[in-house]
């Protein structure tokens, strides 16, 4: 399995993700990665989003993630966006199109962002 750590920018860990009012029907985990960590992804052929000039991938689960903190107690909550995160993961094979899957397994909190869900950003 590998590893990669990440800032999360969006978090459906609890819930299963819901797209256009449909439920996916997976657990989903979309962060910003440093140069070296998308570099690292894209060698083993997963396709890299661009996001505001930054590099993003979505990891995602059918089934209940597990998650701790980096005492490796059980983490509870909601993960908020800027946590910086390590993850567990695996590949799934290559597809011509839509490049290689990516399956969450795991996620540790490394650092917890501050959650600004009640602040006016134009304040």
């Amino acid at each position: 399995m590998a590893v990669a750590e990440m800032k999360v920018a969006f978090s459906n860990l609890r819930e299963t993700e819901t797209y256009q009012g449909q439920d996916t029907g997976r657990f989903t985990l979309t962060g910003t990665l440093d140069d070296a960590t998308a570099e690292m992804l894209s060698a083993q052929g997963v396709k890299i989003k661009a996001y505001e000039d930054m590099a993003q991938r979505k990891f995602a689960s059918k089934f209940p993630v597990k998650i701790i903190d980096a005492n490796d107690a059980p983490f509870t909550g909601d993960i908020p966006r800027g946590s910086l995160v390590r993850i567990s993961y695996k590949t799934g094979p290559a597809h011509p199109v839509h490049g290689t899957p990516t399956y969450l397994n795991a996620v540790r909190v490394l650092e917890l962002a501050e959650d600004a869900s009640g602040i006016d950003d134009e304040l």
